[in-house]
């Protein structure tokens, strides 16, 4: 009746959102919407506060959105839709829009209120229905302000809707995702969460060539994938323009619908628990395992190289024997990636590790050829199921009390905020969904495996003869 015409997706949206359970309450409490921006979204949310309005004898519908000028736009869509429509029109008794209230009633007494989440203006509203617009940006302050006043309602219901996590201020929006992602993985729905997401999977193109298929920003895939609306809303050709004009980060973000989640202070040390990894520190019990000088452990040992996806940090460990099991360090953690080739080599020369690892479709993958040339080895470069195996290897030498350290600060930060990725049937560290720079924690994985990797011995041409 409004002239409002939905996408399927859309449609899926509303139809999965609005179910009930056999007692007429509603099915999801939570119904949480992640895509990226101009796919539109603001028709769910205008489906969805007109269905309110009219159809649902819902008396009180809180729109709110970061800031108050995204839902004054809000606002004025909806108000186009009903008064486009005389059927409509004729049961809206007034509407508000002034500098104290920007509001639609009808003559039986539903409302629909339009507030801005950052002037804290809905706090201690009791909303039927709260439509969190902006999510992304979304923490305890604004939660904590709204999640109480609904326990008055009898049968309340929360929409998040917004676009990928942009780091910290994503606090509620990772909550979220991190419960529909605990529900995949354990198989079992969570009671009172409908969580719709598009994106790319921005680990898959850290697979390297091992991968079946790939997200990788430039793949036409990709963008059909993170945009439910390409071809309709969207063209092909201006994510052409786009890719052309943001830098790789930004356009994983914004079109591709890669976020960065924060973790919660409580969700901290999650695969791996402080205590666990406090209890392996050996710098007291054994300080011969470095050297005078720092330098990392003597023997035989392997060395590895990461670095975050954005470039902005990058890390050299270090793993060998010690004691029956292994000891690790990370020997050098710098902002940049410009000192990374002429360290190694300063390394190479001194230790003669027995190999260099590094994941080619990971981030450090571009430093290979700049490395062999510079150290004159082959670099090893694990397959998917090696970086898992390796992952696996590193979680049981802790449980196993079969590994020690140093206790080095960036290794410790990057274990606080780990998060597990699913690779197949087993894990590897999530790079991107965290918001902590983990690569000191991927690079003593690596290096830890790499003492056991099969490498090519050189062997003496005069060998031969005997």
């Amino acid at each position: 009746m409004a002239g409002l015409q939905l996408f399927p997706w859309q449609q899926h949206v509303l139809d999965v959102g609005l179910r009930e359970r056999e007692d007429g309450s509603w099915a999801a409490f939570e119904v949480a919407v992640n895509v990226p921006r101009q796919n539109g979204k603001g028709a769910v949310i205008e489906a969805r506060e007109l269905a309110g309005l009219f159809l649902l004898d819902e008396q009180l519908i809180l729109h709110s959105a970061h800031e108050f000028k995204t839902s004054r736009v809000a606002f004025q869509r909806i108000e186009g839709l009903i008064y486009g429509c005389p059927d409509l029109r004729k049961r809206v008794l007034r509407v508000r829009n002034n500098t104290n209230e920007t509001s639609i009633t009808l003559v039986t007494g539903q409302v629909l209120q339009f507030l801005a989440r950052s002037g804290g203006s809905g706090r201690g509203f009791t909303g039927d229905v709260n439509i969190m617009d902006e999510c992304m940006i979304l923490g305890d302050d604004a939660m904590g302000a709204l999640m109480p006043t609904m326990s008055a309602i009898p049968n309340p219901q929360i929409w998040y809707l917004g676009s990928a996590g942009i780091g910290a201020p994503s606090v509620q929006l990772g909550r979220l995702r991190r419960r529909a992602e605990a529900a995949v993985e354990l198989g079992t729905p969570d009671p009172s969460l409908a969580y719709f997401e598009w994106s790319i999977d921005p680990h898959r193109d850290e697979c390297g060539p091992s991968c079946d298929e790939h997200d990788a920003p430039d793949d036409p895939h990709s963008s059909a994938r993170a945009n439910p609306s390409l071809g309709h809303l969207i063209s092909h050709e201006f994510v052409r323009n786009e890719r052309a004009s943001l830098g790789t980060e930004t356009f994983a973000r914004e079109r591709l619908g890669a976020g960065v989640y924060p973790s919660d202070e409580a969700d901290t040390w999650q695969v791996i628990g402080e205590d666990a990894w406090r209890s392996l520190a050996a710098a007291e019990a054994h300080p011969e395992a470095r050297a005078a000088d720092g330098s990392p452990i003597p023997g035989v040992v392997s060395f590895a190289i990461d670095m975050t996806p954005e470039r902005s940090h990058a890390a050299i460990a270090v793993a060998g024997p010690w004691r029956g099991g292994t000891h690790v360090e990370v020997p050098e953690h710098r902002p940049g990636t410009g000192w990374v080739v002429e360290r190694a080599k300063e390394l190479h020369g001194k230790w003669q590790p027995r190999c260099w690892v590094v994941d080619e479709g990971g981030p450090a993958g571009s430093l290979i050829p700049e490395l062999k040339e510079a150290l004159g080895v082959d670099i090893i470069t694990p397959k998917t199921r090696e970086i898992a195996q390796g992952c696996g290897q590193f979680y049981d030498a802790v449980a196993e009390q079969a590994l020690s350290h140093h206790d080095p600060a960036p290794l410790a930060t990057a274990l606080a905020g780990a998060q597990k990725r699913p690779l197949g049937d087993a894990w590897a560290w999530a790079r991107r969904s965290v918001g902590v720079d983990i690569s000191p924690l991927v690079a003593v994985t690596l290096a830890k495996w790499g003492l056991g990797a099969d490498v090519e011995e050189d062997v003496d041409p005069l060998d031969n003869i005997f």
